[in-house]
């Protein structure tokens, strides 16, 4: 048990969970339960290239005030934005003022509409990425994999930027591509039920 959290209900969960107490919400709610909305995989992926180098309770803290700053990550609107948008958003101290991952993500955006009109959807192209689960690691023993390495270089290959292999890992961990609850987590089967549920696009 020395990798568990027991919460205030008594249950086991993720060790992590109980770093933070807003952890327990977001790790109870939306840590690996698998997703297949545009949008909300974007947001995800971009997030995650904010939080390299910082924690990700700095990125949660902030999450809905990123939210109103890239138009809730729509890649359509983001797209669009000029060096007058980077500028604004270099003085809004709601976010992490970094003007590399800023540029980031509109560029990103740019890409995003390039790889939805190629594949359909970006569901449709990172569900491609999931690997089998016999052949992942004990759950949260690494902060990559061969599957995160392989998709991390055909994003960058694409033109995607602040997209290593950990942040991608980070990625497929939060957005079900994997169940990386820990074994004995009260939420790791809840997990996976829905990952039994989901419709891969």
């Amino acid at each position: 048990m020395s990798d568990m959290f027991v919460g205030p209900d008594g249950h086991p969960r993720c060790r992590w969970s109980g770093a933070a107490p807003e952890f327990i919400d977001y790790h109870d709610t939306e840590w690996g339960f698998p997703v297949s909305d545009d949008q909300r995989l974007f947001e995800k992926l971009c997030l995650e290239s904010f939080q390299s180098g910082l924690s990700w309770r700095t990125i949660l803290a902030k999450r809905e005030n990123f939210r109103a700053a890239f138009c809730r990550f729509d890649f359509n609107n983001i797209a669009l934005f000029t060096e007058k948008e980077v500028e604004a958003l270099l003085s809004d101290s709601g976010i992490v003022r970094h003007r590399g991952k800023i540029e980031a993500v509109i560029n990103n955006a740019r890409r995003a509409q390039e790889l939805v009109a190629e594949e359909g959807s970006l569901a449709s192209y990172f569900w491609r990425f999931e690997p089998d689960p016999q052949e992942l690691d004990a759950p949260q023993s690494v902060s990559t994999s061969e599957t995160s390495i392989a998709l991390s270089k055909d994003l960058k290959k694409r033109g995607w930027k602040f997209v290593g292999p950990t942040t991608v890992y980070a990625f497929m961990q939060a957005m079900g591509l994997i169940n990386d609850h820990a074994q004995g987590c009260l939420i790791r089967g809840r997990v996976e039920e829905a990952r039994q549920k989901f419709n891969r696009p």
